[in-house]
């Protein structure tokens, strides 16, 4: 005998067999039991919900030739002829393919014979709502008024399409579709009889893939066991032959949208299509999970409309929490319009793909959904930074200052300036008062690389060098092809060779995190000439802080030792005419006498202005005197002309 498909084989032969439409089944059992028949009957309902079987059971109750309880024996010789399709007292029709007036005419002409065997002739008329107007009234009078021996049985899939003078003459029976626990216990049972090994997880996917239909989940599972013919049918294998999802991944796919995550949406879809699943099946079933999140998100008694197993449904609840209802509606709208869109495109998978950018990227759109999806980002991101800011102000966050030149990580803790640990040289301090005038006369490209905005800043190197500090790398390698340049200059301007370094700051490095800030340290030092080569820290600083003796060369007299703090009392008139008039040759070689020398500050001793005046003015100029003489040996500076006498000499 050839194979027989499961949902063949195992077709209810009496109406206790039938599962999950017991209303119907009550009423027509009651009606042969007490023998109120009627003449025509309309089921409706959807697919596989029972609508032929039931009908081919009421043929064989009716006509049974010993009925118990209402349904047939499957003994008797009508029975069995029903049962194989050999009875001449049941006729099925296919109105489908016998849609016409003609078809009707001739069960019109048969209606007038009666029944050669049994007590009912029955037409069963299946998908009735496919004949055509003119068959439908046709049908009408006889429908009216048949025979007492004739039955009509008419099912249809869409019942709207029944002209009402049809369904007025019948009674009408809904079959509804089957839960998935029914549909589970008679799929346990088929696999007990065929002696087959199968997990209960995948037995229940069949059951919630067949939607309700008893008839499409025993062709699954028929389907399953001829693909793992042999092995046990588990939860996995099922998915692999369905092309289906598992519904941890939805979750996945959901967490990814709802965050925003681009990269992570798009490379899950694209494992979907690595693993063969049915995209179009893929899109129904993200649907379908969307469905059941915003019903866990109504409401917590939501258990027997979602059908998932208990452990399913609390991470579902837990993730609904997390969610909010518009957001929800809207990926049920943007999805349900791109499986109508699926059906008849070429390219799902970028169909599929561009729909996830948008929904991860709101701001691409403009209409209402997209804005309250942008709102609803924003708010998420600042209810997220004052909760940062609470558990900082209550201590339950510590912010420990950045390291590296690494930002903190929320943006509340300031950056930690760096300290100078050491003294600042002498040449390096004269550089940060100048650097203005370095920059004049630091020949270009250098000199254009210094001044572009924004300028670099100056530090101190470990090696207590020059640090020029770019704020980014493609100004500091230029300016490194020019740091030559900048350090004869420097060393020209100076008669002494500085150490100069070009750095830059990288992305993530705060300059005063890292770096010394030299040009916002206010250097303490008492400058006499600011024009005065490096030296002039010794020329200008000595004669402050030890003391000098007034010994002029020309004379050769020793006066008493004085200091700027404490000048002695001299008046002009105790100077010697040769010092007065006549500045000597090392004086006027001195590149400080080129301007005049600042007044010290400090004057405690109490004199006239014009005395206290006169005596600083000779006193440093002879202190300038005797310090150049000391350090003229090497004959490092040129003779320049004899300076224009200072105005407090001219009285």
């Amino acid at each position: 005998m050839s194979y027989v498909a499961l949902y063949r084989k195992f077709r209810p032969p009496v109406f206790d067999d039938v599962k999950g439409q017991d209303h119907v089944v009550t009423t027509l059992k009651n009606q042969i039991k007490s023998d109120r028949v009627g003449h025509a009957y309309l089921f409706c309902g959807t697919r596989g919900t029972g609508k032929t079987s039931v009908a081919k059971i009421f043929a064989k109750a009716v006509n049974c030739e010993h009925p118990v309880d209402g349904s047939p024996c499957g003994e008797c010789d009508t029975c069995k002829a029903i049962a194989s399709g050999n009875s001449m007292n049941v006729i099925e029709i296919d109105a489908a393919s016998n849609n016409g007036v003609d078809n009707i005419r001739e069960i019109i002409d048969e209606v007038s014979y009666s029944p050669t065997q049994g007590k009912y002739k029955v037409y069963i008329i299946d998908e009735v709502h496919m004949l055509s107007s003119g068959a439908f009234n046709a049908l009408l009078k006889t429908l009216e008024e048949p025979p007492a021996y004739v039955i009509f049985i008419l099912a249809t899939t869409e019942v709207q399409k029944i002209p009402i003078t049809i369904l007025s003459r019948c009674q009408r029976y809904d079959f509804h579709r089957i839960t998935i626990d029914t549909i589970e216990d008679r799929l346990k049972e088929v696999t007990q009889r065929e002696q087959i090994s199968a997990e209960e997880k995948a037995l229940r996917y069949i059951a919630r893939a067949a939607d309700g239909s008893m008839r499409d989940s025993l062709s699954l599972l028929d389907q399953c066991i001829a693909f793992n013919y042999g092995e046990e049918l588990t939860y996995d294998r099922v998915l692999n032959v369905l092309g289906a999802v598992d519904t941890e991944v939805f979750g996945k796919l959901f967490s990814c949208l709802y965050g925003q995550d681009a990269a992570g949406a798009i490379n899950l879809l694209a494992d979907i299509v690595i693993q063969g699943r049915e995209l179009t099946q893929f899109v129904n079933d993200f649907v379908w999970y969307l469905r059941n999140l915003m019903l866990v998100r109504t409401s917590d008694q939501m258990e027997d409309v979602v059908d998932i197993s208990a452990e399913r449904l609390a991470a579902l609840r837990q993730q609904a929490q997390e969610t909010d209802m518009d957001t929800i509606m809207r990926y049920i709208r943007v999805f349900s319009e791109l499986s109508s869109q699926l059906r008849f495109g070429a390219q799902k998978r970028i169909l599929i793909e561009m729909t996830l950018i948008k929904l991860c990227k709101p701001q691409m759109e403009q209409n209402e959904d997209s804005l309250q999806d942008r709102i609803r980002i924003l708010e998420e991101h600042d209810a997220q930074a004052e909760k940062i800011i609470s558990q900082i102000q209550n201590g339950q966050i510590s912010v420990a200052p950045a390291t590296g030149g690494t930002p903190s990580g929320d943006g509340s803790a300031a950056a930690q300036k760096m300290a100078l640990d050491r003294a600042v040289p002498e040449e390096i301090q004269y550089i940060v008062k100048n650097w203005s005038r370095f920059l004049n006369k630091i020949p270009a490209p250098a000199k254009v690389y210094l001044q572009m905005t924004p300028p670099p800043r100056l530090s101190l190197s470990n090696d207590n060098g020059l640090q020029i500090v770019f704020n980014d790398e493609i100004r500091a390698e230029t300016a490194k092809h020019e740091l030559q340049e900048i350090e004869d200059t420097l060393a020209q301007e100076l008669h002494k060779q500085v150490p100069v370094e070009i750095r830059y700051l990288a992305a993530s490095e705060h300059f005063e995190e890292n770096y010394i800030d030299l040009q916002a340290i206010n250097f303490d030092i008492v400058t006499e000439d600011e024009t005065a080569a490096p030296q002039y820290a010794d020329t200008a600083k000595e004669p402050v802080k030890e003391s000098v003796k007034n010994e002029t060369p020309e004379t050769g007299t020793v006066q008493d030792e004085v200091t700027p703090a404490q000048p002695a009392a001299a008046t002009p008139e105790q100077i010697p005419v040769t010092q007065q008039e006549q500045p000597s040759a090392e004086m006027t070689q001195a590149p400080a006498a080129e301007s005049v020398p600042e007044e010290s500050p400090e004057t405690p001793v109490q004199q006239s202005e014009e005395d206290q005046r006169s005596q600083e003015a000779m006193m440093y100029e002879d202190a300038l005197a005797r310090q150049a003489a000391a350090e003229s040996d090497d004959n490092a500076f040129e003779e320049q002309d004899e300076p224009d006498e200072p105005e407090e000499f001219q009285d």
